[in-house]
Protein backbone atom coordinates (compact mmCIF):
# COMPACT_ATOMS: atom_id res chain seq x y z
CA UNK A 1 0.00 0.00 0.00
CA UNK A 2 2.46 2.38 1.19
CA UNK A 3 4.90 1.74 -2.42
CA UNK A 4 1.52 2.29 -4.82
CA UNK A 5 0.80 5.82 -2.37
CA UNK A 6 4.36 6.59 -3.44
CA UNK A 7 3.51 5.34 -7.20
CA UNK A 8 1.22 7.43 -7.17
CA UNK A 9 2.40 10.66 -5.86
CA UNK A 10 5.07 10.26 -8.48
CA UNK A 11 2.75 10.12 -11.08
CA UNK A 12 1.13 13.45 -9.62
CA UNK A 13 4.56 15.18 -9.72
CA UNK A 14 5.11 13.95 -13.33
CA UNK A 15 1.78 14.65 -14.80
CA UNK A 16 2.51 17.29 -17.05
CA UNK A 17 5.65 15.44 -18.17
CA UNK A 18 3.35 12.58 -19.11
CA UNK A 19 1.34 15.02 -20.99
CA UNK A 20 4.05 16.32 -22.94
CA UNK A 21 5.03 12.68 -23.82
CA UNK A 22 1.96 11.76 -24.56
CA UNK A 23 1.33 15.02 -26.95
CA UNK A 24 4.65 14.33 -28.63
CA UNK A 25 3.08 10.87 -29.69
CA UNK A 26 0.00 12.25 -30.76
CA UNK A 27 2.31 15.02 -32.81
CA UNK A 28 3.92 12.26 -34.70
CA UNK A 29 0.70 10.08 -35.78
CA UNK A 30 -0.94 13.33 -36.87
CA UNK A 31 1.76 15.31 -38.99
CA UNK A 32 2.56 11.81 -40.79
CA UNK A 33 -1.32 12.33 -42.31
CA UNK A 34 0.32 15.13 -44.25
CA UNK A 35 3.63 15.12 -44.10
CA UNK A 36 4.42 13.15 -47.35
CA UNK A 37 1.84 15.29 -49.56
CA UNK A 38 4.65 18.00 -50.27
CA UNK A 39 6.83 14.67 -50.85
CA UNK A 40 4.61 12.60 -53.50
CA UNK A 41 5.86 13.87 -56.84
CA UNK A 42 9.33 12.65 -55.27
CA UNK A 43 7.73 9.31 -54.23
CA UNK A 44 6.12 9.05 -57.75
CA UNK A 45 9.43 9.27 -59.71
CA UNK A 46 12.18 7.21 -57.37
CA UNK A 47 9.82 4.07 -56.94
CA UNK A 48 7.84 4.59 -60.50
CA UNK A 49 4.58 4.67 -59.16
CA UNK A 50 1.27 4.87 -61.83
CA UNK A 51 -0.67 7.77 -61.72
CA UNK A 52 -3.76 5.79 -60.41
CA UNK A 53 -1.40 4.07 -57.45
CA UNK A 54 0.40 6.96 -56.68
CA UNK A 55 -2.83 8.45 -54.04
CA UNK A 56 -2.55 5.15 -52.01
CA UNK A 57 0.70 6.55 -50.15
CA UNK A 58 -1.81 8.70 -48.70
CA UNK A 59 -5.11 6.74 -48.83
CA UNK A 60 -3.58 3.40 -47.71
CA UNK A 61 -2.86 5.33 -44.51
CA UNK A 62 -5.80 6.98 -43.57
CA UNK A 63 -7.87 3.38 -44.55
CA UNK A 64 -6.74 1.86 -41.84
CA UNK A 65 -6.50 4.24 -39.39
CA UNK A 66 -9.92 5.18 -40.07
CA UNK A 67 -11.19 1.88 -40.27
CA UNK A 68 -9.34 0.75 -36.99
CA UNK A 69 -9.57 3.63 -34.62
CA UNK A 70 -12.69 1.97 -32.73
CA UNK A 71 -11.05 -0.92 -32.13
CA UNK A 72 -7.93 0.41 -31.04
CA UNK A 73 -10.33 2.69 -28.27
CA UNK A 74 -11.36 -0.57 -27.08
CA UNK A 75 -8.50 -2.52 -26.70
CA UNK A 76 -6.80 0.22 -24.65
CA UNK A 77 -9.44 -0.36 -22.14
CA UNK A 78 -9.57 -3.51 -22.78
CA UNK A 79 -5.58 -4.88 -22.35
CA UNK A 80 -4.54 -1.67 -20.54
CA UNK A 81 -3.78 1.65 -21.62
CA UNK A 82 -0.28 2.11 -21.08
CA UNK A 83 0.98 -1.53 -22.34
CA UNK A 84 -1.23 -0.58 -25.81
CA UNK A 85 0.13 2.99 -25.98
CA UNK A 86 3.99 1.10 -25.80
CA UNK A 87 3.46 -1.34 -28.19
CA UNK A 88 1.85 0.57 -30.66
CA UNK A 89 4.21 3.25 -30.69
CA UNK A 90 7.42 0.88 -31.31
CA UNK A 91 5.09 -0.63 -33.98
CA UNK A 92 4.39 2.81 -35.35
CA UNK A 93 8.32 3.38 -35.94
CA UNK A 94 8.70 -0.11 -37.30
CA UNK A 95 6.90 0.79 -40.15
CA UNK A 96 8.08 4.42 -40.51
CA UNK A 97 11.56 2.64 -40.56
CA UNK A 98 10.22 -0.06 -43.33
CA UNK A 99 8.69 2.83 -45.06
CA UNK A 100 12.40 4.76 -45.61
CA UNK A 101 13.58 1.51 -47.11
CA UNK A 102 10.76 1.09 -49.28
CA UNK A 103 12.48 -0.24 -53.28
CA UNK A 104 8.84 -0.54 -54.69
CA UNK A 105 5.28 1.41 -54.64
CA UNK A 106 4.09 -2.62 -53.37
CA UNK A 107 6.52 -2.25 -50.32
CA UNK A 108 5.70 1.34 -49.28
CA UNK A 109 1.90 1.03 -50.13
CA UNK A 110 1.93 -1.96 -47.30
CA UNK A 111 4.31 -0.45 -44.94
CA UNK A 112 2.05 2.57 -44.91
CA UNK A 113 -1.07 1.12 -44.13
CA UNK A 114 0.35 -1.01 -41.23
CA UNK A 115 1.75 2.63 -39.89
CA UNK A 116 -2.03 3.62 -39.74
CA UNK A 117 -3.02 0.49 -38.21
CA UNK A 118 -0.33 1.50 -35.15
CA UNK A 119 -1.53 4.94 -35.47
CA UNK A 120 -5.38 3.90 -34.76
CA UNK A 121 -4.39 2.10 -31.55
CA UNK A 122 -1.93 4.52 -30.35
CA UNK A 123 -3.76 7.73 -30.51
CA UNK A 124 -6.86 6.30 -28.63
CA UNK A 125 -4.43 4.65 -26.10
CA UNK A 126 -2.86 7.93 -25.65
CA UNK A 127 -6.24 10.32 -25.49
CA UNK A 128 -8.19 7.97 -23.05
CA UNK A 129 -5.15 8.22 -20.31
CA UNK A 130 -5.28 12.28 -20.57
CA UNK A 131 -9.00 12.04 -20.04
CA UNK A 132 -9.00 9.41 -17.38
CA UNK A 133 -5.66 10.37 -15.61
CA UNK A 134 -6.72 14.11 -15.62
CA UNK A 135 -9.28 15.42 -13.09
CA UNK A 136 -12.49 17.27 -14.83
CA UNK A 137 -12.18 20.59 -14.78
CA UNK A 138 -9.51 23.39 -14.64
CA UNK A 139 -6.84 20.10 -14.86
CA UNK A 140 -8.65 18.22 -17.80
CA UNK A 141 -9.11 21.17 -20.12
CA UNK A 142 -5.62 22.57 -19.57
CA UNK A 143 -4.34 19.32 -20.81
CA UNK A 144 -6.84 19.08 -23.52
CA UNK A 145 -6.02 22.76 -24.86
CA UNK A 146 -2.30 21.31 -25.64
CA UNK A 147 -3.95 17.70 -27.19
CA UNK A 148 -6.10 19.93 -29.39
CA UNK A 149 -3.51 22.42 -30.27
CA UNK A 150 -0.81 19.47 -30.95
CA UNK A 151 -3.84 18.24 -32.86
CA UNK A 152 -4.51 21.08 -35.00
CA UNK A 153 -0.99 22.54 -35.95
CA UNK A 154 -0.01 18.83 -36.79
CA UNK A 155 -0.98 18.91 -40.40
CA UNK A 156 0.50 22.00 -40.95
CA UNK A 157 3.27 21.65 -39.20
CA UNK A 158 3.77 18.12 -41.86
CA UNK A 159 3.78 20.29 -44.65
CA UNK A 160 6.27 22.43 -43.52
CA UNK A 161 8.48 19.69 -42.35
CA UNK A 162 8.47 17.43 -45.35
CA UNK A 163 8.74 20.43 -47.72
CA UNK A 164 12.23 20.90 -46.17
CA UNK A 165 13.32 17.29 -45.54
CA UNK A 166 12.24 16.46 -49.39
CA UNK A 167 14.20 18.93 -50.55
CA UNK A 168 17.42 19.08 -48.70
CA UNK A 169 17.78 15.21 -47.78
CA UNK A 170 14.90 12.95 -49.29
CA UNK A 171 11.39 12.29 -49.32
CA UNK A 172 12.45 8.92 -47.22
CA UNK A 173 13.52 11.45 -44.10
CA UNK A 174 10.25 12.02 -44.04
CA UNK A 175 9.58 8.41 -42.80
CA UNK A 176 12.91 7.88 -41.02
CA UNK A 177 12.50 11.29 -38.79
CA UNK A 178 9.84 9.19 -37.06
CA UNK A 179 12.33 6.64 -35.66
CA UNK A 180 14.41 8.71 -33.18
CA UNK A 181 10.85 10.07 -31.61
CA UNK A 182 9.18 6.80 -31.69
CA UNK A 183 12.30 4.99 -29.83
CA UNK A 184 12.63 8.51 -27.32
CA UNK A 185 8.42 7.96 -25.99
CA UNK A 186 8.68 4.58 -25.67
CA UNK A 187 11.50 4.76 -23.63
CA UNK A 188 10.33 7.54 -21.81
CA UNK A 189 6.65 5.52 -21.72
CA UNK A 190 8.30 2.69 -19.93
CA UNK A 191 9.90 5.32 -17.36
CA UNK A 192 7.30 7.90 -16.62
CA UNK A 193 4.14 6.15 -17.13
CA UNK A 194 3.17 4.28 -13.66
CA UNK A 195 1.89 0.62 -14.39
CA UNK A 196 -1.37 1.32 -12.59
CA UNK A 197 -2.01 4.07 -15.46
CA UNK A 198 -5.17 2.20 -17.35
CA UNK A 199 -4.75 -0.97 -15.93
CA UNK A 200 -6.32 -3.75 -18.22
CA UNK A 201 -9.84 -4.11 -17.28
CA UNK A 202 -10.42 -8.63 -16.65
CA UNK A 203 -13.92 -8.08 -16.81
CA UNK A 204 -14.03 -6.71 -20.23
CA UNK A 205 -14.00 -9.09 -23.20
CA UNK A 206 -13.42 -7.66 -26.27
CA UNK A 207 -16.26 -7.86 -28.72
CA UNK A 208 -14.53 -9.66 -32.29
CA UNK A 209 -17.95 -9.57 -34.27
CA UNK A 210 -18.28 -5.37 -33.49
CA UNK A 211 -14.39 -4.98 -33.89
CA UNK A 212 -15.01 -7.24 -37.44
CA UNK A 213 -18.46 -5.24 -38.15
CA UNK A 214 -17.31 -2.13 -37.43
CA UNK A 215 -13.68 -1.99 -39.09
CA UNK A 216 -14.83 -4.06 -42.08
CA UNK A 217 -17.23 -1.62 -42.39
CA UNK A 218 -15.63 1.66 -41.93
CA UNK A 219 -12.86 0.15 -44.21
CA UNK A 220 -15.02 -0.58 -46.74
CA UNK A 221 -17.00 2.83 -47.02
CA UNK A 222 -13.22 4.52 -47.06
CA UNK A 223 -11.95 2.34 -50.23
CA UNK A 224 -15.29 3.00 -51.60
CA UNK A 225 -14.83 6.62 -51.76
CA UNK A 226 -11.49 6.30 -52.63
CA UNK A 227 -12.11 5.17 -55.22
CA UNK A 228 -14.32 7.55 -56.53
CA UNK A 229 -11.69 10.45 -58.41
CA UNK A 230 -10.49 7.31 -61.01
CA UNK A 231 -13.47 5.38 -61.24
CA UNK A 232 -16.31 7.89 -60.94
CA UNK A 233 -19.47 7.84 -59.44
CA UNK A 234 -20.85 5.72 -62.04
CA UNK A 235 -18.73 2.58 -60.52
CA UNK A 236 -20.01 -0.57 -60.05
CA UNK A 237 -17.19 -0.73 -57.62
CA UNK A 238 -17.58 2.44 -55.66
CA UNK A 239 -21.60 1.68 -55.07
CA UNK A 240 -21.02 -2.21 -54.39
CA UNK A 241 -18.27 -1.23 -51.48
CA UNK A 242 -20.81 1.69 -50.25
CA UNK A 243 -23.72 -0.89 -49.99
CA UNK A 244 -21.13 -3.51 -48.78
CA UNK A 245 -20.18 -0.50 -45.92
CA UNK A 246 -24.18 0.17 -44.62
CA UNK A 247 -24.54 -3.15 -44.67
CA UNK A 248 -22.27 -4.23 -42.56
CA UNK A 249 -22.26 -0.98 -40.21
CA UNK A 250 -26.30 -1.94 -39.94
CA UNK A 251 -24.92 -5.33 -38.60
CA UNK A 252 -22.82 -3.69 -36.22
CA UNK A 253 -25.36 -1.85 -34.77
CA UNK A 254 -27.24 -4.60 -34.47
CA UNK A 255 -24.37 -6.65 -32.69
CA UNK A 256 -24.25 -3.81 -30.36
CA UNK A 257 -27.54 -3.74 -29.32
CA UNK A 258 -27.57 -7.25 -28.51
CA UNK A 259 -24.07 -8.01 -26.88
CA UNK A 260 -23.12 -8.14 -23.23
CA UNK A 261 -20.12 -6.32 -23.57
CA UNK A 262 -20.42 -3.94 -26.84
CA UNK A 263 -17.32 -2.60 -28.44
CA UNK A 264 -19.13 1.08 -28.69
CA UNK A 265 -22.10 1.30 -26.38
CA UNK A 266 -24.94 3.17 -27.93
CA UNK A 267 -25.51 4.63 -24.43
CA UNK A 268 -22.27 7.41 -25.48
CA UNK A 269 -24.95 8.61 -27.94
CA UNK A 270 -27.36 10.02 -26.16
CA UNK A 271 -24.70 12.21 -24.37
CA UNK A 272 -26.06 15.09 -26.32
CA UNK A 273 -22.63 16.88 -26.65
CA UNK A 274 -20.93 13.99 -27.47
CA UNK A 275 -23.14 13.36 -30.72
CA UNK A 276 -23.46 16.91 -31.33
CA UNK A 277 -19.06 17.33 -30.99
CA UNK A 278 -18.38 14.16 -33.10
CA UNK A 279 -20.58 15.30 -35.94
CA UNK A 280 -19.22 18.90 -36.05
CA UNK A 281 -15.54 16.86 -35.81
CA UNK A 282 -16.58 14.42 -39.14
CA UNK A 283 -17.74 17.66 -40.92
CA UNK A 284 -14.71 20.02 -39.94
CA UNK A 285 -12.74 17.25 -40.71
CA UNK A 286 -14.56 16.75 -44.37
CA UNK A 287 -13.21 20.09 -45.62
CA UNK A 288 -9.44 20.43 -43.60
CA UNK A 289 -7.74 17.17 -45.00
CA UNK A 290 -9.08 18.27 -48.83
CA UNK A 291 -7.70 21.61 -48.23
CA UNK A 292 -4.52 20.83 -47.50
CA UNK A 293 -4.75 18.70 -50.40
CA UNK A 294 -5.90 21.36 -52.76
CA UNK A 295 -3.23 23.90 -51.65
CA UNK A 296 -0.46 21.99 -51.52
CA UNK A 297 -0.99 21.15 -55.59
CA UNK A 298 -1.91 24.99 -55.85
CA UNK A 299 1.11 26.22 -55.07
CA UNK A 300 3.11 23.19 -56.53
CA UNK A 301 1.93 22.80 -59.75
CA UNK A 302 0.37 26.29 -60.35
CA UNK A 303 2.75 28.33 -59.17
CA UNK A 304 5.90 26.49 -58.99
CA UNK A 305 6.72 26.63 -55.78
CA UNK A 306 9.71 23.85 -54.55
CA UNK A 307 8.46 21.30 -51.68
CA UNK A 308 10.08 23.53 -49.08
CA UNK A 309 8.70 26.87 -49.80
CA UNK A 310 5.63 25.28 -50.54
CA UNK A 311 5.93 23.57 -46.35
CA UNK A 312 7.24 27.51 -45.41
CA UNK A 313 4.04 29.13 -47.08
CA UNK A 314 1.70 27.06 -44.54
CA UNK A 315 4.03 27.89 -41.47
CA UNK A 316 1.35 30.69 -40.92
CA UNK A 317 -1.39 28.24 -40.18
CA UNK A 318 0.57 27.06 -36.98
CA UNK A 319 1.21 30.13 -35.61
CA UNK A 320 -2.67 31.04 -36.20
CA UNK A 321 -3.56 27.80 -34.77
CA UNK A 322 -1.56 28.55 -31.56
CA UNK A 323 -2.41 32.38 -30.72
CA UNK A 324 -6.19 31.53 -31.17
CA UNK A 325 -6.04 28.13 -29.53
CA UNK A 326 -3.79 30.02 -26.17
CA UNK A 327 -7.20 32.69 -26.44
CA UNK A 328 -10.12 29.83 -26.65
CA UNK A 329 -8.60 28.20 -23.98
CA UNK A 330 -8.53 30.84 -21.93
CA UNK A 331 -12.09 31.99 -22.17
CA UNK A 332 -14.00 28.87 -22.36
CA UNK A 333 -14.57 29.49 -18.41
CA UNK A 334 -15.92 32.67 -18.87
CA UNK A 335 -18.35 31.62 -22.15
CA UNK A 336 -18.31 27.95 -22.84
CA UNK A 337 -16.76 26.13 -25.46
CA UNK A 338 -20.17 26.45 -27.37
CA UNK A 339 -19.82 29.74 -28.83
CA UNK A 340 -16.10 28.94 -30.53
CA UNK A 341 -17.36 25.90 -31.79
CA UNK A 342 -20.25 27.84 -33.91
CA UNK A 343 -17.60 30.55 -34.62
CA UNK A 344 -15.10 27.74 -35.88
CA UNK A 345 -16.78 26.03 -38.64
CA UNK A 346 -18.35 29.78 -39.89
CA UNK A 347 -14.92 31.02 -40.17
CA UNK A 348 -13.76 27.86 -41.99
CA UNK A 349 -16.57 28.35 -44.75
CA UNK A 350 -15.52 31.96 -45.41
CA UNK A 351 -11.68 31.36 -45.44
CA UNK A 352 -12.20 28.48 -47.99
CA UNK A 353 -14.61 30.92 -49.71
CA UNK A 354 -12.22 33.91 -49.76
CA UNK A 355 -9.16 31.26 -51.37
CA UNK A 356 -11.81 29.70 -53.66
CA UNK A 357 -12.31 33.49 -54.62
CA UNK A 358 -8.63 34.20 -54.57
CA UNK A 359 -6.64 31.30 -56.65
CA UNK A 360 -5.67 32.46 -60.19
CA UNK A 361 -2.83 31.67 -62.32
CA UNK A 362 -0.06 33.49 -61.54
CA UNK A 363 -0.53 34.69 -58.30
CA UNK A 364 0.93 35.90 -55.58
CA UNK A 365 1.30 34.26 -51.96
CA UNK A 366 0.06 37.61 -50.18
CA UNK A 367 -2.33 38.91 -52.06
CA UNK A 368 -3.72 35.14 -53.52
CA UNK A 369 -2.76 32.18 -50.82
CA UNK A 370 -2.37 34.86 -47.59
CA UNK A 371 -5.78 36.07 -46.40
CA UNK A 372 -7.41 32.60 -47.00
CA UNK A 373 -4.88 30.50 -44.99
CA UNK A 374 -5.23 33.34 -42.22
CA UNK A 375 -9.34 32.75 -42.03
CA UNK A 376 -8.78 29.26 -42.38
CA UNK A 377 -6.09 28.63 -39.14
CA UNK A 378 -8.58 30.88 -37.20
CA UNK A 379 -11.16 28.72 -37.94
CA UNK A 380 -9.30 25.63 -36.60
CA UNK A 381 -7.98 27.29 -33.68
CA UNK A 382 -11.44 28.05 -32.42
CA UNK A 383 -12.85 24.36 -33.39
CA UNK A 384 -10.40 21.91 -32.23
CA UNK A 385 -10.12 22.83 -28.49
CA UNK A 386 -14.34 23.32 -27.99
CA UNK A 387 -14.57 20.47 -30.52
CA UNK A 388 -12.78 18.09 -28.03
CA UNK A 389 -14.47 19.21 -24.87
CA UNK A 390 -18.11 19.12 -26.19
CA UNK A 391 -16.87 15.61 -27.59
CA UNK A 392 -15.45 14.16 -24.27
CA UNK A 393 -17.67 15.91 -22.22
CA UNK A 394 -19.51 13.42 -19.65
CA UNK A 395 -18.05 10.47 -20.97
CA UNK A 396 -17.79 7.99 -18.03
CA UNK A 397 -13.96 7.24 -17.02
CA UNK A 398 -14.06 3.35 -18.09
CA UNK A 399 -15.59 4.11 -21.49
CA UNK A 400 -12.39 7.16 -21.83
CA UNK A 401 -10.78 4.57 -24.05
CA UNK A 402 -13.79 4.19 -26.78
CA UNK A 403 -14.87 7.81 -26.13
CA UNK A 404 -11.59 8.68 -27.61
CA UNK A 405 -11.51 6.41 -30.01
CA UNK A 406 -15.22 7.73 -31.63
CA UNK A 407 -13.45 11.23 -31.53
CA UNK A 408 -10.74 10.02 -33.51
CA UNK A 409 -12.56 8.07 -35.87
CA UNK A 410 -15.11 10.97 -36.89
CA UNK A 411 -11.85 13.02 -37.75
CA UNK A 412 -9.92 10.46 -39.59
CA UNK A 413 -12.81 8.77 -41.69
CA UNK A 414 -14.91 12.51 -41.74
CA UNK A 415 -11.02 13.34 -43.77
CA UNK A 416 -10.44 10.10 -45.93
CA UNK A 417 -14.62 10.68 -46.68
CA UNK A 418 -13.79 14.54 -47.43
CA UNK A 419 -10.32 13.78 -49.43
CA UNK A 420 -12.44 11.43 -51.52
CA UNK A 421 -15.78 13.18 -52.25
CA UNK A 422 -13.71 16.51 -52.96
CA UNK A 423 -11.39 14.74 -55.05
CA UNK A 424 -13.69 13.26 -57.16
CA UNK A 425 -15.22 16.66 -57.76
CA UNK A 426 -11.84 18.16 -58.58
CA UNK A 427 -11.30 15.67 -60.85
CA UNK A 428 -14.46 15.52 -62.80
CA UNK A 429 -14.27 19.34 -63.30
CA UNK A 430 -10.49 19.05 -64.37
CA UNK A 431 -11.55 16.43 -67.23
CA UNK A 432 -14.72 18.65 -67.99
CA UNK A 433 -12.65 21.74 -68.73
CA UNK A 434 -9.82 19.88 -70.45
CA UNK A 435 -12.47 18.06 -72.87
CA UNK A 436 -13.56 21.56 -73.74
CA UNK A 437 -10.21 22.81 -74.85
CA UNK A 438 -9.41 25.09 -71.53
CA UNK A 439 -5.75 25.17 -70.91
CA UNK A 440 -4.39 22.88 -68.00
CA UNK A 441 -3.40 25.91 -65.30
CA UNK A 442 -7.19 27.33 -65.65
CA UNK A 443 -8.78 24.38 -65.78
CA UNK A 444 -6.74 23.03 -62.28
CA UNK A 445 -7.92 25.76 -60.77
CA UNK A 446 -11.54 25.79 -61.73
CA UNK A 447 -11.32 22.08 -60.75
CA UNK A 448 -10.12 23.35 -56.71
CA UNK A 449 -12.51 25.84 -56.49
CA UNK A 450 -15.33 23.58 -57.16
CA UNK A 451 -13.94 21.09 -54.45
CA UNK A 452 -13.31 24.17 -52.19
CA UNK A 453 -17.55 25.07 -53.08
CA UNK A 454 -18.30 21.84 -51.54
CA UNK A 455 -15.96 22.60 -48.17
CA UNK A 456 -17.86 25.58 -47.85
CA UNK A 457 -21.06 24.16 -47.19
CA UNK A 458 -20.04 21.17 -45.33
CA UNK A 459 -18.39 23.96 -42.95
CA UNK A 460 -21.40 25.28 -43.05
CA UNK A 461 -23.35 22.01 -41.75
CA UNK A 462 -21.03 21.80 -38.56
CA UNK A 463 -21.56 25.14 -37.53
CA UNK A 464 -25.34 24.32 -37.87
CA UNK A 465 -24.63 21.16 -36.40
CA UNK A 466 -22.63 22.86 -33.16
CA UNK A 467 -25.48 25.46 -32.49
CA UNK A 468 -28.82 23.23 -32.61
CA UNK A 469 -27.08 20.12 -31.08
CA UNK A 470 -24.31 21.10 -28.52
CA UNK A 471 -25.44 22.23 -25.58
CA UNK A 472 -23.36 25.26 -23.84
CA UNK A 473 -21.07 24.50 -20.81
CA UNK A 474 -18.15 27.09 -18.95
CA UNK A 475 -15.39 25.09 -17.92
CA UNK A 476 -12.84 25.95 -15.36
CA UNK A 477 -9.82 26.54 -17.65
CA UNK A 478 -7.89 29.34 -15.95
CA UNK A 479 -4.09 27.34 -16.60
CA UNK A 480 -5.17 27.20 -20.20
CA UNK A 481 -3.48 29.69 -21.61
CA UNK A 482 -0.08 28.64 -20.40
CA UNK A 483 -0.67 24.98 -21.92
CA UNK A 484 -2.10 26.00 -24.95
CA UNK A 485 1.44 28.35 -25.69
CA UNK A 486 2.93 25.25 -24.71
CA UNK A 487 1.55 23.62 -27.45
CA UNK A 488 1.50 25.63 -30.25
Amino acid sequence: MARAKRELSKHSENKWVILALLAMAQFMVVVDITIVNVALPSMSKALHFSASNLQWIITAYTLTFGGFLLLGGRAADVFGRRRIFIYSVALFAIMSLLCGLAQSEGQVIVARALQGLAGAIMSPAALSIVISEFREGRERNTALGVWSAVAAGGSAVGLLLGGILTQYLSWRWNFFVNVPIGIAVVYFATQLLPHHIGEENKKLKLDLPGAVLATAGLMSLVYGLSKAPNDGWGSATVWGFIAASIILLIGFVWNERRTDQPMLPLQLFRIRNVSGGNATALAIACTLFSMFFFMTLYVQTVLGYGPAKSGVSFLVVTFVIGVTSAFVSKMVNKIGYKPFLVAGPAMLAIGLLVTSILMKVGGHYWQNVFPGLVLIAFGMGFSFISMTLAATSGVPKHLSGIGSGVLNTSQQVGGAIGLAILSAIYATTLRTDLSAHMALNPSKIHGFQAGLHVGVGLAVVAALVALLVVKNEKVDAQEAMMAAEAGS
